[in-house]
């Protein structure tokens, strides 16, 4: 009797241990390429707050591994036979964070949000006449005229996506940050958690209902199968893959190139490129403020830089880098190197020719140099290197990478805040196409820091727009390229890609695709 009844007190105890309440927490501890300090994805087009917004929001289209566009929150659509009304439909079973069901108004007013700051919406919203919510479930966007680009915009990938928002957080002024983060996606975010310069954390959200599609890219369904994603912030690169190896840790996003050789010595640590299509390196000046602010000095820059010569010094490995004259990609329909004879070759000689036309004083570029992202720090000093070949004199400022942010978007001269030219990163996702690459917009003080004024340039952007087919649309694109290059928006140097580095020995079910997520991925152990 006495046997029996330990037997059934240790079965109840084994049930007990094994339920939910006492089931081990699953948790993935990452480190990713940058500290979060900034909460608002529609506020900033820092790759760690897009990355962040991943994590917390959803959207109605996404791109999946192949970069076509799928339905993600909308369940079905339609188009008019005039192409000038579309009608969308919502998944049924949506629900925020706080339990309250998802609302076509809700979408409506974020959409309205995000085409007020960012580069492809305020394009996008130039062609729509109104938003039409039509029940809880559905609302219309009608156009002034066929605008064949709409539903590409609506899965914008990177930069600021456009992530929906329930109502009464999507109607904060658009020039103002949110206070509230409640989103719909695969995770909640612990604001109570969250400590800059320590550590940000996410949970499973219990209510959140995936697509019944194998996951694919940013597309499909987005199964979260750990119950905590934790964000630790450790800026010094050797102390974060010395956890990783150590086992204290699971994820490296973007582990700079020279500790590859100590990663890939460990047979339980995988390195391998999730982002397929990588990144652009580009540098950007400020033309409001001298000497950027004359053509014939942002001339002398681009023959000054030399894009193998760059790439070799930042990244090293050629395995992980190609030079390229596209600013639209190269590997993408819209490939092209119109414009680019001469340019990004090192040409000093060249460049000093220029200045001197120009009438270059020799007052130094301030160039903000950024110094806590692995794939910035080497970028700085290479960039300065070759300009001062060139025959500018530089004068470098170190600042970690939310100190830029802030300070770009200031118009006054060096002495007084601002700056002169900095060197940045996109993803090849943001850059493919003249209304994604915000990089191009022209638009004077309603473009992106930088403040391109080029009406040229405006044109034809608002023509590929128009473009009926992608023949028509390469044309636009290659003389773009051209009247962008030679009024000086940018100077692309080159693509490039990252590994992330993870423990084989416990995540599995990483997910290709441009932007790391953390959903579908397996983890054994806690």
């Amino acid at each position: 009797m006495r046997l029996r009844t330990l037997l059934t007190a240790a079965s109840a105890a084994a049930l007990l241990l094994a339920s939910p309440a006492f089931a081990q927490t699953k948790t993935i501890k990452a480190v990713m390429h940058s500290d979060l300090k900034v909460l608002d994805p529609i506020w900033t087009t820092a790759n760690i707050v897009r990355n962040h917004g991943y994590m917390v929001w959803d959207t109605l289209f996404a791109m999946d591994e192949k970069l076509r566009p799928q339905p993600q929150m909308v369940d079905t659509w339609t188009l008019s036979d005039d192409k000038l009304t579309y009608t969308f439909t919502l998944r049924d079973g949506l629900k925020w964070h706080d339990g309250k069901p998802v609302t076509a108004e809700d979408c409506v007013a974020s959409l309205k949000r995000w085409g007020a700051r960012d580069s492809t919406g305020v394009k996008m919203l130039s062609f729509v006449s109104s938003f039409e919510p039509v029940n809880d479930r559905t609302f219309r966007i009608v156009l002034k005229e066929p605008y064949g680009l709409l539903i590409d915009s609506l899965a914008k990938p990177g930069g600021s996506t456009p992530l929906m928002m329930p109502k009464r957080i999507a109607d904060t002024d658009p020039a103002k940050q949110i206070s509230e983060f409640v989103g719909s996606g695969p995770f909640i975010f612990k604001a109570d958690e969250w400590k800059p310069g320590e550590k940000t954390v996410y949970v499973k959200n219990p209510d959140y209902k995936p697509r019944a599609e194998p996951a694919s890219g940013l597309a499909g369904g987005k199964v979260a199968k750990v119950d905590r994603v934790e964000w630790l912030a450790i800026p010094d690169h050797q102390t974060a893959v010395n956890a990783l190896l150590a086992g204290e840790i699971d994820y490296i996003e973007a582990p700079p190139h020279d500790l590859k050789s100590l990663l890939q010595a460990d047979k339980n640590v995988r390195l391998e490129v999730y982002n397929k299509i990588g990144a652009q390196y580009v540098f950007r000046w400020n033309t409001v403020v001298p000497p950027f602010d004359n053509e014939k000095v942002r001339r002398a820059a681009e023959y000054a830089f030399d894009q193998k010569a760059f790439l070799q010094g930042v990244i090293g490995d050629e395995k992980y880098y190609q030079t390229c004259d596209a600013m639209f990609v190269c590997g993408t329909p819209l490939e092209s190197n119109a414009g680019m004879d001469g340019l990004v070759r090192g040409n000093f000689a060249k460049s000093r020719e220029l200045l001197k036309e120009a009438g270059y004083d020799g007052t130094p570029i301030v160039m903000l140099h950024t110094t806590d992202i692995a794939v910035l720090t080497n970028a700085g000093p290479i960039a300065k290197d070759l300009l001062e070949k060139g025959g500018f004199k530089v004068q470098m400022v170190p600042l970690d990478f939310q100190a830029i942010v802030a300070r770009r978007l200031r118009k006054t001269p060096p002495q007084d805040g601002g700056w002169n030219g900095f060197m940045t990163a996109w993803l090849s996702v943001d850059m493919m196409n003249p209304l994604t690459n915000s990089m191009l917009t022209a638009s004077c003080d309603k473009a992106n820091f930088g403040w391109p004024c080029d009406a040229e340039v405006e044109r034809l952007r608002d023509a590929f727009a128009r473009a009926p087919d992608l023949e028509s649309r390469k044309k636009i694109a290659a003389d773009l390229q051209a009247r962008a290059i030679t009024y000086g928006t940018h100077v692309p140097l080159g693509q490039y890609t990252l590994p992330t580095a993870t423990r084989s020995d416990r995540l599995s079910g990483l997910v290709t695709s441009p932007v790391p997520v953390f959903w579908n991925i397996e983890k054994k152990g806690t």
